[in-house]
């Protein structure tokens, strides 16, 4: 099957109508939560400070992320709730989602320098995304992660 382009949608929280909102918390729950087997507290006071990354395939949300500038979350530019719904992750929209995350991040905050926290499992994929591994490895709600930077 031919990989359909993701249409990207970029919004500041209070430009989000309430089925945006809903489709992310649904999007990150059944990842984070369900599928991770992870409970957490996902809605964490933060959303309203970041800039919203969505990727819609055929109208239905499939990637999200969002996106702080310095000092929100990090002291650096960051971007934070990467999330890909499984059954998508075969057409790289990895790839996509990070990489208008980090133009992203660029337009929003005049930033080229992003620190995320990854899942560690996932460091090659970020490698490839130009993002180095800082510091040691900690667990973040029980799931290895590790700091990264791009310059």
């Amino acid at each position: 099957m031919d990989k359909v382009a993701l249409d990207f949608k970029i919004k500041k929280f209070e430009f989000l109508n309430t089925s945006e909102l809903y489709d992310i918390l649904q999007l990150r729950a059944e990842v984070f939560v369900v599928e991770q087997d992870c409970v957490y507290q996902d809605v964490d006071g933060k959303d309203q400070d970041a800039v919203h990354v969505m990727g819609y395939k055929n109208e239905k949300l499939v990637a999200y992320t969002r996106i702080f500038g310095p000092g929100a979350y990090f002291e650096n530019a960051s971007i934070g709730r990467v999330v890909v719904q499984e059954n998508e992750r075969l057409h790289t929209y990895g790839y996509d989602l990070m990489n208008t995350s980090i133009e992203a991040v660029e337009r929003y905050y005049d930033e080229t320098t992003i620190k995320i926290s990854a899942q560690t499992y996932l460091k090659r994929f970020y490698n490839n995304l130009g993002f180095k591994e800082v510091g040691e490895g900690y667990l973040e709600d029980g799931i290895p992660h590790i700091g990264m930077l791009k310059n």
